[in-house]
């Protein structure tokens, strides 16, 4: 990928990734990182290095791993595959 991303690029794409945690305390958590420092990130006021960014991309590896797990229980309880990634409320 040749795109370049913009610091407001990053900042913003590093809030979704905080959101996708499940918000700052749940990333705060997941990141080793203090809340604070998270909100400086988001807002721009400290700069995302290297570092952060791929302690975020291996934290987001492990809560995909994780969420994966925790469907295939549910799956496992049903005694099918659940294959629509879109919630169903009707159900």
């Amino acid at each position: 990928m040749t795109e370049s991303f913009t610091k407001q690029d990053m900042c913003e794409h590093f809030a979704h990734c905080v959101q996708v945690f499940g918000g700052t305390t749940a990333a705060s958590r997941r990141l080793g990182i203090d809340e604070r420092a998270i909100r400086r990130f988001i807002n721009g006021e400290r700069p995302l290095g290297a570092g952060v960014l791929k302690d975020t991309a291996n934290a987001l590896r492990l809560l995909i791993s994780e969420a994966a797990a925790a469907e295939g229980h549910i799956a496992e309880a049903f005694g099918t595959e659940l294959n629509d990634p879109q919630p169903s409320l009707s159900k």
